[in-house]
């Protein structure tokens, strides 16, 4: 299963499919006893896209089989015992993906030309991600962060590795030319190697920058590169070779401060725009900002959900879940749209924003 979402990913996953693209997606549970029921809701919900798949005279029965062998591969490599809180399961003629959310979803089937990325977003906002970089001498590796978890990050040529083994160990020791492990020349450029790398990854997926190792390791790598320079650094040694829960533990109380510096700034600036009059409150008025564009920073609590439906004009207004109208994703909707127009979205803890209903944004104008 997937976890780690960056922009180039969501670009590619936006891009029109021949038709039927399928979105299926399913809430899960991390402990029992609810995790029981996940392996059955699983297994009903595909059986309803195959339902739905057979049933529409659009799709051709060559069409069918197709998208129904790729919705069994994605079914045969869901893992739910290291399930999160929401499943999404795409399909379409000769793909197929499989993504963990560490955020609730609607359950619902959807064949479109499209894939449904929405939850996929708002998930990844949820998470407040960052970037790990764990500098050694001869492995550097990079690590995706956010929903107090890291992953090690497969991508932009990470983890690089070295051998420290010397080509000729007894002339160095001869003329005593045995350089400091930090000091060498082959060491420089290998930092300078991931520095070029990393570069490339924040500027397709602009996060916050944690790097942790020796010292010696963090001075170097803000010698001979620029991304250092605005990270936040670790001094940590022992984490070149090291798994994802001892990587998480270090960086921890750094992220977990720097949360708590966000909340205060963001409920600053709620309170700011209030008194300025650039201040909208309630998912109605939030998703009329939003749809305009207005908004510049959205504030939303971490739980908030709420159904609605459209009341025939140009307002939401609650409605039940059984409503055939019902718009049970509304809140992700709001978040997608808000970061399509280049807003800020943070999530904070539930009751932050009651006398706000639990959504409220900031307004550009």
């Amino acid at each position: 299963m997937e976890h780690v979402l960056s922009s180039a990913t969501l670009t590619e996953l936006r891009r029109p499919r021949p038709y039927p693209a399928v979105s299926v997606l399913t809430p899960t549970h991390r402990r029992e006893p609810d995790k029981a029921q996940d392996p059955v809701r699983l297994r009903n919900v595909l059986a309803e896209a195959k339902k739905q798949l057979e049933a529409d005279p659009a799709v051709t029965r060559e069409r069918r089989t197709d998208v129904v062998q790729q919705l069994e591969q994605a079914l045969a490599e869901v893992d739910l015992s290291h399930s999160e809180d929401g499943l999404a399961i795409f399909a379409a003629p000769g793909e197929h993906q499989v993504w963990s959310l560490a955020r609730t979803v609607p359950e619902r089937v959807v064949l479109s030309d499209t894939f449904l990325t929405r939850n996929l977003v708002a998930a990844q906002a949820a998470e407040s991600p960052f970037w790990v970089l764990t500098v050694s001498a001869d492995r550097i590796s990079l690590w995706s962060g956010g929903g107090e978890r890291v992953v090690e990050a497969d991508m932009a040529g990470f983890p690089l590795t070295r051998s420290l083994e010397p080509q000729d160990v007894e002339r160095e020791e001869r003329v005593g030319d045995v350089p400091s492990t930090f000091r060498d020349e082959e060491t420089r450029r290998f930092l300078r190697d991931a520095d070029t790398a990393l570069a490339g990854v924040l500027r397709s997926a602009p996060r916050p920058l944690y790097v942790a190792g020796e010292q010696a390791a963090l001075s170097l790598l803000g010698e001979v590169g620029t991304v250092a320079a605005d990270a936040v650094h670790v001094p940590h040694g022992g984490l070149g070779h090291a798994g994802a829960e001892a990587v998480w533990q270090a960086v921890r109380p750094l992220v977990t401060a720097e949360d708590l510096r966000n909340i205060d700034t963001v409920t600053t600036e709620l309170e700011s725009a209030r008194g300025r009059r650039a201040f909208a409150a309630g998912v109605d008025e939030v998703w009329q900002n939003a749809t305009a564009g207005r908004v510049r920073l959205l504030a939303v609590e971490e739980n908030y959900r709420v159904t609605v439906r459209d009341d025939g004009g140009d307002h939401l207004v609650p409605a039940g879940g059984d409503d055939l109208d019902a718009r049970h994703d509304i809140v992700d909707e709001i978040v997608e749209q808000c970061l399509d127009t280049g807003a800020r979205v943070r999530f904070v803890p539930d009751g932050t924003l009651a006398d706000a209903q639990g959504i409220a944004g900031v307004l550009r104008y």
